[in-house]
């Protein structure tokens, strides 16, 4: 719900520019504020994109797979990412921290301070962390991860 909210703000930010031009009047730093905007609704809608299957994956090779080696490559696949973003995690945290201890604002007309935009990046990789690991879990418990039903749920309506 706070990605699509960032969506909403991105849509009246613009409309607030479009409006402005016609009446002699600027939005300070609209496209500052637009640019966070976006990175909290991408950031923030990646773990529930994951859990529902729409990321993009080669599912055409993937489903081809018998059980036991799509398993495998399931379990390969999510320990990888688990890794990758376990440091994404923690490299967007401390990058959240520099910026408050360092003082950092943004360039713009209005100078914010740069760990506000940055907080709901951090937050939205720490829950696709989480997403992942709990897929992980699933499959290491021998289960099929929620995205995987979602993507085989999803070829069974296209056939």
């Amino acid at each position: 719900m706070l990605s699509g909210f960032f969506i909403v703000v991105i849509t009246l930010l613009l409309l607030a520019q479009i409006i402005g031009r016609f009446f002699n009047f600027i939005v300070p730093s609209a496209e500052d504020f637009a640019g966070f905007a976006l990175a909290a609704s991408t950031f923030l809608g990646l773990a529930y994109t994951f859990r529902e299957g729409g990321h993009i994956r080669v599912t055409l090779v993937i489903q081809r797979f018998s059980p036991l080696p799509r398993k495998i490559q399931e379990g390969m696949i999510l320990t990888l990412s688990l890794a990758l973003l376990c440091y994404v995690s923690y490299a967007c945290s401390f990058m959240v921290y520099e910026s408050y201890i360092y003082d950092e604002v943004s360039y713009g007309y209005v100078p914010v301070p740069l760990w506000i935009p940055q907080v709901p990046v951090a937050i939205g990789a720490i829950a696709l962390t989480l997403a992942v690991f709990d897929a992980w879990i699933d499959v290491v418990r021998g289960k099929q991860p929620d995205y995987v039903k979602q993507e085989d749920a999803l070829s069974l309506e296209e056939i």
